[in-house]
């Protein structure tokens, strides 16, 4: 088990256990796959022009609809979206990214602490605006942004923030007993625009502002930005901290179905969702939450662990970035690539093992490649139950595809349930005095 998993103790009450319809479940999350029609694809959207004989397969063979991941008055993010995918109400649970990660991370959050996912991002300063060249520093590699960071850190206010160094363009910032309500937003969703506006909200708290033009101030003339200009390369020449919020408090998925399993993501968000849910963190050699991710790996990595437990979640990124690139050929080789080396190799071992077992197909969100990011439409779903197979000829996994069956979940975490096959219990989260366990994460007092 991975050192960053979050430890949940068994409650000491003994729940009845559910009588579960299916001895193994799979969630496989092709992120940001929904797109509009593309016209250099001849008007298909990236899912429609892409070859994928076994998401099709699923679907002539199961439960083909449409799933609302994003509630109205939540961030679009996959964040809000893979909440919902997992069971879980955002209005419940939902406090923000930056906690999520740090979950992944195992970090140690007091209940008046904000996380902040941290972007090393690449601005550009013109005539007295802010412009968003890169929100991933031209994809800086994780060597180079942690000799920026390191060099950094000494420079920040006493007690007040620390940085946990991520992959790459991705980290996070912990502002001890900072405030949550300030009004950030997420880079990716700027590229290339005019983000003056969003630069200035950060005034508004100044220890915080102190660390961005601390940043910058060191960043320029740093040997790791000399370099990568002299190469050509985008420089990290600034912080752009978002998605804040404190630690949630959620039940695992053991309290809520007596379901134990794990979560193959290369993705601090997902895994620290995971995490949350009480599920282990599998580490998979060659994961880069990229276009060149180890996809086999994921799949084998998820069949193993499914020789010991009854649920895994399988999460591939590479759609999402190839979206917010606006790379149309590269979003459909990477939607290709996941229906050929994740989801058709889960069915094989499936089919294997024996037994009953139940696959979801799932994408979190869009993340069109005219817009470069994030939008709230509804997105397709399959679930295939072995036991139980349906007769739909013709029908294909695509955005056309799924609302053509009329089939349609307008709370998304409702999903979950359904098809886990069984009611989620009722859990009290709030901490019991004197009883020494743990609930969604957090000891009780004794």
């Amino acid at each position: 088990m991975s050192e960053n998993t979050v430890n949940h103790e068994e409650v000491v009450e003994q729940e009845a256990p559910i009588d579960l319809p299916a001895e193994r479940y799979v969630i496989l999350i092709g992120d940001g796959m929904g797109d509009y029609p593309i016209d250099s694809l001849g008007g298909k959207t990236a899912l429609e022009a892409a070859r994928t004989p076994t998401m099709d397969r699923l679907c002539r063979l199961g439960e083909l609809g449409l799933l609302r991941t994003i509630p109205q008055g939540f961030p679009v993010g996959s964040d809000v979206a893979n909440m919902s995918i997992l069971g879980y109400d955002p209005a419940q649970s939902y406090t923000g990214r930056g906690p999520l990660e740090a979950a992944a991370r195992g970090v140690e959050m007091n209940p008046e602490d904000v996380a902040f996912r941290c972007n090393l991002v690449t601005l550009g300063f013109q005539e007295g605006r802010v412009f968003m060249r890169d929100y991933s520093a031209g994809h800086i590699t994780t060597e180079e942004a942690h000799a920026l960071l390191k060099d950094l850190i000494p420079m920040m206010p006493e007690r007040s923030f620390s940085f946990v160094p991520g992959v790459s363009y991705r980290h996070l910032l912990i502002w001890k007993g900072g405030p949550e309500g300030i009004a950030t937003v997420p880079p990716h969703d700027f590229t290339d625009q005019d983000v003056t506006d969003a630069w200035h909200i950060y005034e508004e708290e100044p220890l915080l502002y102190e660390v961005l033009t601390k940043a910058i101030t060191l960043f320029d003339r740093h040997p790791v930005n000399v370099k990568r200009k002299s190469e050509g390369k985008m420089p990290a020449n600034s912080l752009w901290p978002w998605g804040q919020g404190r630690k949630p408090i959620m039940a695992t998925l053991e309290q809520l179905y007596g379901l134990t399993g794990g979560v193959v993501a290369a993705v601090d968000l997902i895994r620290g969702l995971g995490a949350l849910a009480g599920l282990e963190i599998v580490e998979v050699e060659g994961a880069t939450g990229y276009l060149d991710t180890n996809y086999l790996g994921k799949a084998k990595a998820a069949l193993e662990l499914l020789r010991e437990k009854q649920f895994v979640v399988v999460h591939v990124e590479a759609p999402d970035e190839a979206g917010h690139m606006g790379d149309a050929r590269a979003k459909v080789k990477a939607i290709e690539r996941f229906d050929k080396e994740v989801v058709g190799p889960v069915l094989d071992g499936l089919r294997e093992m024996g037994g009953a077992y139940r696959v979801m197909v799932v994408t979190d969100h869009y993340t069109p490649v005219a817009v470069r990011t994030h939008v709230r439409e509804p997105v397709p779903f399959v679930i295939f139950d072995n036991m139980n197979p349906r007769e739909n000829p013709g029908a294909v996994f695509s955005e056309k595809g799924a609302a053509a069956t009329g089939i349609s979940f307008e709370q998304g975490h409702q999903l979950m349930a359904h098809f886990i096959g069984a009611t989620p219990r009722e859990v009290d989260l709030t901490p019991r005095k004197k009883s020494g366990v743990f609930y969604g994460g957090k000891k009780a007092a004794k």
